[in-house]
């Protein structure tokens, strides 16, 4: 397993431990399409634990019952300049 990989697994792994014991005893409330915890996965995945944790912090920065929520992706990668 490459040091990348190992890197994108340690900073999904709050969000994985939220998603098994915290989640399932509280009512959903992401106030977004998809739910936070699966932006971050995915930013994680997408963007490396970096860029990707950046991501997730700034969209649950979002959660909160004064924004209007709605469908957010996470967007894509910029392609990298040769």
């Amino acid at each position: 397993m490459s040091t990348i990989n190992v890197m994108k697994s340690i900073a999904q792994a709050p969000i994985k431990f939220y998603r098994l014991f915290i989640s399932p005893h509280k009512p959903p409330t992401c106030r977004f399409y998809p739910t936070c915890s699966a932006y971050g996965l995915e930013a994680i995945e997408k963007h490396g634990p970096f860029k990707g944790s950046c991501l997730t912090v700034k969209r649950i920065s979002k959660c909160h019952p004064f924004h209007q929520g709605g469908i957010d992706y996470v967007p894509e990668p910029k392609p990298k300049n040769k």
